[in-house]
């Protein structure tokens, strides 16, 4: 009974904070952003199986695609061509995590179950704080996690020459932290924008799906690295 109430309060109170416009909206929203990460799943596993190697031309078609997203708005009438250039931008994204992949399970093939478990975690949470949050209230957190990737980029360009083993861990973890901030920012103007008038589906998707991607790619560096010192402190032992 107790369950049964709580998801009835939980769905009650989602119904008064969000105007069913901006429901139906976020509903498929969600759908085109479970398509692209199943996509980009297809992606990886092509890689894995040797059937495409993710490489430079990869990285490239990635990179055409999502500035083609960005420069041909949606316009009402291109969701179609919009949502292909979605997908396959999620299918070589996904293609271009493949060494990565490849490293991760020559360490401890668990590690991307746990990196998965980890995102989808950190995903639903944030997700959750936002839509039941204030109207607006963490709108305000995206000039500040803006200037931070600005920050960290710089630093980036630096480390390339200092090679600091410390900026890099920092990069990492502030990373994993600004992204899992930048859900509670996208999802809530996600929702602003639909209530000024704003359908675009693949747009919206695209924003979550960069946090998403960047999350996981960071639990994953960040499980390798815990797995590489637990192997060496256990040869270390034997």
């Amino acid at each position: 009974m107790s369950q049964s109430f709580s998801f009835q309060s939980f769905a009650q109170n989602m119904s008064m904070k969000i105007e069913a416009p901006v429901r139906t909206h976020l509903a498929k929203v969600y759908s085109c952003l479970a398509a692209t990460t199943a996509v980009a799943a297809v992606g990886a596993f092509v890689h894995l199986r040797e059937i495409w190697q993710a490489g430079i031309m990869s990285a490239l078609v990635s990179l055409g695609l999502v500035l083609a997203l960005h420069f041909v708005p949606y316009n009402g009438k291109n969701l179609q061509m919009r949502l292909a250039m979605l997908m396959g931008f999620g299918f070589f994204t996904g293609n271009s995590m493949g060494p990565l992949l490849d490293h991760v399970i020559l360490l401890n093939p668990q590690i991307i179950v746990t990196a998965l478990v980890g995102t989808c975690v950190v995903f639903v949470s944030f997700t959750l704080a936002a839509l039941l949050a204030h109207r607006g209230q963490y709108l305000f957190l995206g000039g500040i996690l803006i200037s931070i990737l600005s920050y960290m980029g710089l630093f980036s360009l630096l480390n390339l020459f200092m090679r600091s083993p410390l900026v890099y861990q920092g990069q990492l973890y502030i990373g994993l932290g600004v992204m899992s901030a930048f859900i509670l920012y996208d999802t809530q103007a996600i929702m602003e924008k639909c209530r000024m008038g704003s359908k675009d589906i693949v747009g919206h998707s695209l924003d979550l799906f960069f946090d998403l991607v960047s999350i996981f790619r960071r639990l994953l560096v960040i499980l390798s690295q815990k797995e590489q010192r637990d192997q060496q402190n256990r040869r270390k032992r034997n």
